[in-house]
C-alpha cells in the first residue's frame, strides 16, 4: 500500500512503491508534478470509483457487475497513482496518508458487503448480506493491524503482508474484478465471511507478538 506522508528518499529505500504497477502508476502521475493536481485529488478519485463499483456489484445486475470490474480496476490502479505522485511532486502530509488509508479500507471493506447485498436474491437470501459484513468487517479489522505492523517495521521483506517478485500483495485488488467479470461472488463471499476474520485475528496475533514499542527499532 502506497504512503503518500513517507518521504521520497525514506520510502525508495524501503524499497517501497517499485513493484510493476507502481512503475506504471509513475509514466502516468510524472505530467503532474508541477500541476494543480495533488495526490489527494488522485485518492478521492480512487474512493469514488470505489464506490460506484460497489453500487454496480450490489445491484446484483449482470451487465453492471461487468462495468463494475472495470471500474474497480481503475479504481486499484488509482491506489497506485496517489503515492507515486507524492514521491515525484513532494506534495506529502500526514494527513494525505491518513485519507488514503481510510480510502483504500473503506473500499475494498465495501467490496465484500457490496458482493453479499448483491446475493441477496440468491439462495442464500439475507444471509448473504450478513456474510458480506462479516467479510468486510474482517478484511477492516485485518488491514488496520496490519497498519499497526507495517509502522513498527521498517524493513520491507518484514511487513505484514510482504510482496514478491515485483508484485505487492495489495496487487490481489486487481483479481477482484475476475470475480466480477465471472459471477464468483457466492463462493467469495461465503468463504470471505470466515477466512476475512480469520485472517483478521492471525494479522492481530503477529501485531501482538511484536516487541513493545520502548524495545522496537528506533
Amino acid at each position: 500500500m502506497t504512503h503518500p506522508n513517507v518521504p521520497p528518499s525514506e520510502d525508495h529505500a524501503n524499497g517501497l512503491g517499485r513493484t510493476w504497477t507502481h512503475k506504471l502508476a509513475l509514466i502516468f502521475v510524472r505530467p503532474l508534478a508541477n500541476t494543480f493536481v495533488t495526490p489527494n485529488h488522485l485518492t478521492f478519485l480512487r474512493l469514488i470509483t470505489g464506490l460506484v463499483a460497489c453500487y454496480c456489484f450490489a445491484t446484483g445486475d449482470r451487465e453492471l457487475m461487468i462495468w463494475g470490474g472495470w471500474i474497480w480496476v481503475l479504481s486499484a490502479f488509482l491506489d497506485r497513482t496517489d503515492g507515486e505522485l507524492a514521491r515525484v511532486s513532494g506534495k506529502t502530509s500526514a494527513w494525505g496518508h491518513k485519507f488514503d488509508m481510510f480510502c483504500d479500507s473503506a473500499t475494498t471493506s465495501l467490496f465484500f458487503v457490496a458482493g453479499g447485498i448483491g446475493l441477496r436474491d440468491t439462495e442464500l437470501g439475507h444471509w448473504a448480506i450478513f456474510m458480506g459484513i462479516a467479510g468486510g468487517l474482517g478484511v477492516l479489522a485485518a488491514e488496520y493491524y496490519a497498519e499497526q505492523i507495517d509502522k513498527r517495521n521498517d524493513d520491507p521483506d518484514d511487513r505484514a503482508y510482504p510482496g514478491f517478485a515485483d508484485f505487492d500483495f495489495d496487487d490481489v485488488l486487481y483479481l477482484f474484478a475476475v470475480i466480477a467479470w465471472f459471477d464468483w461472488f457466492m463462493p467469495i463471499v461465503i468463504g470471505a465471511s470466515i477466512g476475512a476474520p480469520a485472517f483478521a485475528l492471525l494479522t492481530w496475533y503477529k501485531w501482538q507478538k511484536l516487541p513493545p514499542l520502548d524495545n522496537a527499532k528506533p
